[in-house]
């Protein structure tokens, strides 16, 4: 791949991601590691989209997910099942978009400039829960249906990979 990160900025958002696919599809070809997998993607999307903060929180425990590899300031280093979006998203396995990150019941607050947020839940091949992919916006109501379908595809990787 010539580029090390893309600039999807500006473009509309079906292209970006479509880009954003064929660049993942090339750099994680023949790879099984899923660290390396959610550093390549936590670059690939934080600086291609211009997010905030951009990672995995990676199931470590039965209710407990810690900070896996990502792009931004400093993260919450432990999340408990249930508390703040990530938590939420880990305990109900379900994707969780947040327009106003201030409007959310509980919610953590790792970086004050944080806006909008959406968590998606990983799954492994048996659709074991492996991490959350964790991406927060600067601005309100960054995401919509789109991000959520798309970055469901993409961490799609690791329920395809032995």
């Amino acid at each position: 791949m010539a580029e090390s990160t893309l600039d999807l900025r500006g473009l509309p958002k079906a292209r970006a991601y479509d880009e954003l696919d064929h660049a993942l599809e090339a750099v994680l070809a023949g790879l099984a590691d899923p660290i390396a997998a959610m550093a390549t993607m936590s670059a690939l999307l934080h600086h291609g989209f211009g997010h905030l903060w951009t990672g995995f929180y990676r199931k470590v425990a039965p209710d407990l997910l810690r900070v896996g590899p990502y792009q931004g300031t400093l993260g919450c280093l432990e999340i408990p099942f249930g508390k703040g979006v990530c938590g939420t998203a880990a305990r109900e396995r379900r994707t969780v978009l947040v327009p106003d990150v201030h409007a959310f019941p509980g919610h953590i607050t790792c970086d004050a400039r944080s806006r909008s947020e959406i968590v998606v839940p990983v799954l492994d091949a048996s659709g074991a829960l492996l991490a959350v992919l964790d991406i927060d916006a600067d601005r309100p109501a960054a995401f919509d249906d789109e991000d959520t379908r798309r970055l469901e595809a993409i961490v799609g990787w690791f329920a395809r990979v032995p």
